[in-house]
């Protein structure tokens, strides 16, 4: 069985560089590769184009390369709790690609399954058609949406072992499953890392096929963007 653990996040990405395209898992911040932002924000890259659910928060998650001034473009599906992102989107400083959520996700899946386009019913007679190829099927008008390319999927994953299965961790499952074997090269980093074997079959989310580098990560800070308590 092919071993997929690497010794660090920077041995992880090796080999990426200035106008690539990313796919990041997470879905504010739950579930947001850490370390490997952290990398990306310490190794300079910039230009890049970022494929992500929404951009964090100011100072943490994708805010941290946004405040860098390292993304190009921004495809998500909104802009969600960042001032920042919407500062540069509103002055033209980034460019912006705004998608239906459910669209976002089937695009990463496509590209996942190796499907190179599909038809959706969600945008049509919108901003979100303009330019693209629309059909009726059944009476019912629907848009031609290609799958996504992208030079690296990096995702985030509760517990992993060494030919790179992944299990998820509740809410933080969200967008990170879709985005594994999407890319020319699929990053894992988890929490826990184990043997190969170690894990139980049935309960393995993601199977190493999809993973070609897989490494553990740590100092995970697990933000919360809206904290609601009841009242004491």
């Amino acid at each position: 069985m092919i071993n997929k653990r690497v010794a660090s996040v920077t041995e992880a990405l090796q080999g990426v560089r200035d106008e690539m395209t990313f796919m990041l898992g997470g879905f504010g911040l739950c579930g947001i590769p850490e370390n490997s932002i952290a990398e990306l924000v310490r190794l300079g890259i910039r230009d890049i184009t970022c494929i992500s659910n929404n951009a964090g928060v100011d100072d943490f998650g994708l805010g941290l390369l946004l405040r860098k001034r390292q993304i190009r473009k921004m495809i998500s599906s909104y802009v969600g709790e960042n001032d920042e992102f919407e500062r540069q989107m509103l002055s033209g400083e980034l460019e912006v690609e705004l998608t239906p959520q459910g669209t976002l996700a089937e695009k990463c899946r496509a590209a996942q399954a190796g499907i190179p386009a599909f038809f959706t019913p969600a945008g049509y007679g919108t901003e979100v058609a303009e330019g693209k190829e629309t059909r009726e099927f059944e009476g019912k008008m629907y848009v031609m949406e290609e799958a996504f390319r992208a030079d690296f999927s990096i995702v985030k994953a509760w517990k992993g072992d060494e030919a790179g299965n992944l299990i998820f961790k509740g809410t933080a499952r969200n967008f990170n499953p879709c985005m594994c074997g999407a890319a020319k090269i699929t990053v894992a980093e988890v929490e826990e890392l184990v043997p190969a074997g170690e894990l139980d079959p049935n309960q393995i989310h993601i199977p190493g096929i999809f993973v070609q580098r897989i490494f553990r990560g740590d100092h995970y800070e697990k933000r919360i963007e809206q904290r609601t308590v009841r009242k004491r």
